[in-house]
């Protein structure tokens, strides 16, 4: 969004805010529980929120989803401040409640949960980078006013299910947990998030984005030729912080099964790197050790307020750590004796792998 406007404090103009501006492009969207509107004035970010959000199950815990408010301000380039140069003038921004004030080559979030608004500003130069903006900016912004204003618990997990029950998958990096997810899919089971579930922790009803699975290309490598080109097709690389290289499947495009409402946690699975062999695939835990594992594992989550309610009721659930197969098959087929049993049209779909 291109300002022109560059008052002094001294000499302020009659709306040095634009408070009173309406933003020219608005899309409105349920998710995480909540309805958003999404405002702009620039075309290219308001194509990253559609391509995070678009097509997705309209979930919500309650009858009256809570509404909020989510400002995306594009800034124009400027050369970098030197002896030579001034830095550039600070641009005045609002949204929703919010006032603030950015050098135009800055970016930032400014997220006011108690407003249920957040402010996103995005320099020109992130345009190039649509991914970080999406994961590093937008995400952010959403996931906070979700997580804050219907007190919900953030947790660094996945979570795949069947008729409204839902497996927990925690895993750390390289354990598995997205090839898990893929064949999960795959079979026909419904999809609800890759590494980011949000649970109410009174009910365990969980809530995520569905959108995009992040894999690499050599966790293709037990999938046929066909099903790997089908996969493969339109799915641009990404590279992690880590510098890791994925592969970005968008889930809506191949008309998966994506969880059209929240699911009840059932089950808590803890993946393991480790091989099986002869033993069992899926080992029970006893709860004492399953409280470890989670604290350890969701250090963020640990300090939120609702915390210990959904501690109390995870003691309760099963809890399992998952070992590797020699085919990610055997996972799947293990995780669907945590669920119900799946409807006779549903139960011969199986994956072409």
């Amino acid at each position: 969004m291109a300002h022109n406007r560059h008052p002094r404090l001294s000499e302020p103009s009659a709306d040095p805010f634009g408070e009173r501006r309406r933003p020219q492009l608005r899309e409105r969207l349920q998710l995480l529980g909540g309805r958003f509107q999404f405002t702009t004035d620039s075309p290219q970010l308001l194509r990253i929120v559609r391509q995070a959000y678009s097509k997705l199950p309209a979930h919500a815990f309650d009858r009256v989803a809570p509404q909020f408010t989510v400002h995306l301000t594009l800034t124009d380039r400027h050369r970098t401040a030197d002896a030579n140069h001034e830095p550039p003038r600070v641009l005045p921004l609002s949204a929703a409640g919010l006032l603030c004030g950015a050098m135009e080559t800055a970016s930032f979030m400014a997220v006011a949960p108690s407003h249920r608004s957040a402010l996103v500003v995005v320099p020109r130069d992130l345009l190039g980078f649509p991914y970080h903006v999406r994961y590093e900016m937008l995400e952010f912004a959403v996931y906070v006013l979700a997580t804050r204003v219907q007190g919900l618990v953030p947790l660094h997990a996945g979570c795949v299910g069947r008729d409204g029950e839902g497996i927990l998958l925690v895993g750390g990096s390289g354990s598995g947990k997205t090839t898990v997810s893929l064949h999960c899919l795959l079979a026909g089971m419904e999809f609800l998030a890759e590494d980011s579930v949000l649970i109410a922790p009174r009910g365990l009803r969980a809530t995520g984005v569905a959108n995009f699975l992040h894999v690499r290309r050599d966790s293709l490598r037990f999938l046929d030729s066909g099903s790997r080109a089908v996969l493969v097709a339109r799915a641009p690389p990404i590279r992690r912080r880590s510098g890791v290289e994925k592969l970005e499947i968008d889930l809506r495009r191949l008309q998966y099964r994506l969880a059209p409402a929240p699911l009840r946690i059932c089950s808590l699975v803890f993946i393991s790197p480790k091989r099986a062999g002869t033993r069992a695939l899926l080992a029970p835990m006893p709860p004492r050790r399953v409280m470890q594992r989670l604290a350890a594992s969701q250090r963020y989550a640990a300090r939120q307020p609702g915390w210990k309610a959904f501690v109390r009721q995870a003691y309760r659930l099963p809890a399992f750590e998952l070992s590797r197969g020699s085919h990610p098959h055997q996972a799947v087929e293990a995780l669907q004796q945590l669920l119900p049993p799946a409807p006779r049209a549903a139960a011969g779909k199986r994956s072409e792998s």
